[in-house]
């Protein structure tokens, strides 16, 4: 018998099946590093030991995405090894500060099972929760993932679609309690832009591009220990529709929150994602631009307040060339132009004055 592992198929999954995620993972000063390298993000929350403690942690806290991408790739080898696309996120949820040294480990609820109609995939959604060393929650996020089928052939398994909220309620945004805004210092950040300055339904341009190299998104797949073939086996990529390695979805969130920097760059702390969606491929060689609307305002309180935006990630062209057909949308899916890759709604806090 051999005991390598092929991973799930869709016939493997079962409604309300648990799943615990092999090889916990703990957070080290050179993960921070070498994601700071690999995105070029600028958020000096996690740039600066100095700011970190001065705005009230006695440390510095790990960037919330590198958080995401490290307890996701737990669950790559148990969910979606066999998948074609990651399809999309909701209700990402950061509800405790990771800090170096953090062991992050993961559990997940299948809560939706659909078959496609052409008998060879099927999609799983799933509830996951990643947990420090201590049994506390620190993240959870829903995703679906359509993923292959070990035979053709319809199941006729009765569908389950699980109710997906859009947004995560600002009753339930979780802001640290460390965090002393009356210390935060714009100097720092390298803009003057506070809660107050962005108004509803404005659109960002943060102008700059990232190409993405070849060693670069494989390299951040490795550093999550994202196994899915998709990624980084190019050998039989071959032979998919693709015939290329995709990018990791999750990359593509990176280099867009590093590109929002420019414009956005006291919008320290993400504290959720609403949904998201992988509208086209990536590949190693596309450009990566991105521009943010500002969709909600809300007042926190304790000097804060949130901004709920929307960024929209896209490749090998400039904002103007597509803005128009953006803005006009009716149905992402539909309407977009194949340069869209990124449809992501989440929401930041920042300073309000």
């Amino acid at each position: 018998m051999n005991k390598s592992s092929v991973g799930r198929f869709f016939e493997d999954f079962s409604l309300g099946q648990i799943i615990e995620h092999p090889i916990p993972r703990t957070i080290t000063e050179g993960d921070v590093s070498l994601y700071i390298a690999l995105t070029g993000s600028r958020f000096s929350l996690f740039s600066s030991h100095h700011l970190a403690r001065k705005v009230g942690f006695d440390r510095p806290p790990v960037d919330n995405l590198l958080l995401f991408h490290v307890a996701f790739g737990k669950t790559v080898q148990d969910i979606s090894l066999n998948a074609v696309a990651n399809l999309g996120y909701a209700e990402v949820q950061f509800v405790l500060p990771a800090f170096i040294g953090d062991t992050i480990s993961v559990l997940s609820e299948v809560i939706g099972l659909k078959e496609n109609s052409n008998g060879k995939t099927g999609i799983v959604y799933v509830h996951s929760r990643a947990m420090n060393q201590d049994g506390h929650s620190v993240a959870s996020w829903k995703r679906w993932v359509m993923v292959h089928k070990k035979a053709e052939g319809m199941l006729n398994t009765f569908a389950v679609e699980p109710q997906l909220n859009s947004e995560v309620s600002p009753a339930y945004l979780a802001l640290p309690d460390q965090f002393n805004a009356d210390q935060y210092s714009y100097i720092s950040s390298g803009e003057e832009f506070a809660f107050k300055d962005y108004q509803v339904g404005e659109w960002i341009d943060h102008i700059d591009g990232l190409t993405i190299d070849a060693s670069e998104h494989t390299m951040a797949t490795k550093l999550y220990q994202n196994n899915a073939k998709v990624h980084f086996n190019y050998h039989q990529m071959q032979d998919s529709p693709h015939q290329k390695r995709l990018v990791y979805g999750g990359h593509i969130i990176s280099l867009c929150r590093s590109l929002s920097h420019n414009g956005l760059a006291n919008a320290q702390w993400l504290a959720a994602i609403n949904s998201g969606a992988h509208l086209n491929p990536c590949y190693a060689g596309n450009t990566i631009y991105a521009a943010t609307q500002v969709q909600n305002k809300y007042e926190l309180g304790f000097g804060m307040g949130a901004l709920r935006l929307r960024t929209i990630g896209f490749k090998n062209v400039q904002w103007q060339s597509i803005k128009e057909q953006v803005c006009s949308a009716t149905n992402p899916k539909t309407d977009f132009p194949e340069n869209v890759v990124l449809d992501l709604d989440y929401t930041v806090l920042i300073p309000n004055t």
